[in-house]
């Protein structure tokens, strides 16, 4: 019987493997430069600690996390995001005592059991990033900045940032009991969905996507109309700094981000070519996590990205190499011979191919062909007598009868290679 793979989770195959990793190393080596450090985490957490950072009342939470029971009777989840995980390890590890300005990437799966759509599965993957212990609009700049300069570095030629600012503790309690009041008002204009999110997460519904609760909820409170000084101080220095930089925004009053943990500064990057689900990441700043979590009150700010929507979006990445040399035994005792041979090459950083012994020289030369490899060592039976391999230039054509001695080292076989390939062997070994 053929078993498939299961709903909304799927194979990444070596083509598309190559531009995600492509993506990675990009990554990795901005946020170097920006002086992250990677943090590498669990799939699984105890389900509370989603329902204590992203909200009891958030979708997520209630119907999408993979949950179940383990043996001591722990509730656990499959982590559904990245920053509840990485602010639980900073508590932990007590990191705060140590680094309390302490900045952290991640790479890896997530997990939420919506439906799939374009770009988002049921098993997706994330890059995201961490910063604590700074409350200053510089380092929420910093971080649009680091996403702004990923999109440049992969090609990515058509996105935007999408900014607001949620408010802090002194003025968001106001705007949400105004927007409750408003929503209750509304009645069945509203989604069922809406309508229970009134109870829990009342701004939710200035995020509802269903076109009536968006046409319902047009004329809602703004948000701008009840920041506190500060936070319109705050926003203010965002903006500029952001627009100092010549990074393209628009502000959405709208946007109030699903999770509960956030505070201030809030932003989506979206990007042309999507659909509707043109959302290819977001983030904000979150100042009460930590401590909701058990930690010290330290203020920080995230942001995670879409590994599969970024990929949909990027330019085109550089081709994985392909073969440069590729060792054909000719019978079984060539075979010895033939492996050092090729080991001693790769571990030289050469990208080599090898058959085995049994299959006819014929058959070998065509996968050699196939796998576009600039030279082929043959290693048979005269070759063994000899000591030296016979190379064929896959590209002039033409066999150098024993030129290669099979015990040479690795420098010594790559630099006959190059002297038979005209200088044309430049790759081969990294020259």
């Amino acid at each position: 019987m053929k078993i498939s793979a299961v709903k909304g989770f799927r194979d990444v195959l070596p083509e598309e493997s190559a531009r995600w990793s492509w993506i990675e190393r990009t990554a990795r080596t901005l946020f170097a430069r920006y002086h992250y450090d990677e943090i590498r985490l669990p799939v699984a957490e105890k389900a509370a600690l989603f329902g204590r950072s992203i909200g009891e009342f958030s979708d997520i939470v209630e119907k999408e996390m993979y949950t179940f029971e383990d043996r001591d009777g722990t509730r656990l989840a499959l982590r559904p995001e990245g920053t509840a995980s990485v602010v639980r390890a900073y508590v932990e590890h007590s990191i705060y005592v140590k680094n309390p300005e302490a900045k952290f990437y991640y790479i890896g799966p997530m997990f939420r059991r919506e439906r799939p759509q374009k770009g988002r599965y049921r098993q997706f993957h994330q890059i995201g990033v961490e910063a604590f212990g700074r409350e200053d609009p510089v380092l929420d700049a910093e971080v649009i900045l680091l996403v702004a300069d990923l999109l440049d570095e992969l090609a990515v030629e058509r996105a935007w940032f999408e900014l607001n600012s949620l408010g802090c503790s002194a003025c968001r309690p106001r705007f949400r009991e105004a927007v409750r009041k408003f929503g209750e008002r509304l009645g069945e204009r509203l989604c069922e969905n809406c309508r229970r999110r009134l109870g829990g997460n009342p701004l939710r519904i200035l995020d509802c996507k269903e076109e009536a609760c968006r046409a319902a909820t047009e004329n809602a409170p703004s948000l701008p109309e009840f920041w506190c000084e500060a936070c319109r101080e705050h926003f203010s220095r965002v903006r500029e700094l952001v627009s100092a930089e010549g990074i393209a925004f628009r502000e959405n009053p709208r946007l109030v981000r699903g999770l509960d943990y956030y505070c201030r500064t809030a932003f989506e990057v979206l990007a042309a070519g999507l659909g509707a689900q043109n959302a290819i990441g977001g983030g904000g700043r979150y100042d009460g996590l930590v401590e909701a979590l058990g930690g010290p009150d330290v203020p920080a700010v995230g942001v995670a990205l879409g590994i599969e929507r970024l990929a949909m979006v990027a330019g085109p990445h550089p081709e994985p190499g392909g073969v440069e040399v590729f060792v054909a035994p000719v019978g079984r005792p060539a075979e010895k011979a033939a492996q050092g041979l090729a080991h001693r090459l790769r571990r030289a950083g050469v990208r080599v191919e090898m058959e085995s012994g049994d299959r006819s020289l014929r058959s070998q030369m065509r996968r050699a062909h196939r796998e576009g490899a600039r030279f082929t060592l043959i290693v048979g039976e005269e070759e063994l007598a000899d000591g030296a391999a016979t190379v064929r230039d896959m590209v002039a054509k033409r066999d150098f009868r024993r030129s290669v001695p099979l015990g040479g080292d690795a420098e010594t076989v790559l630099t006959a290679l190059r002297r038979l390939g005209g200088g044309e062997s430049a790759k081969t070994g990294g020259s």
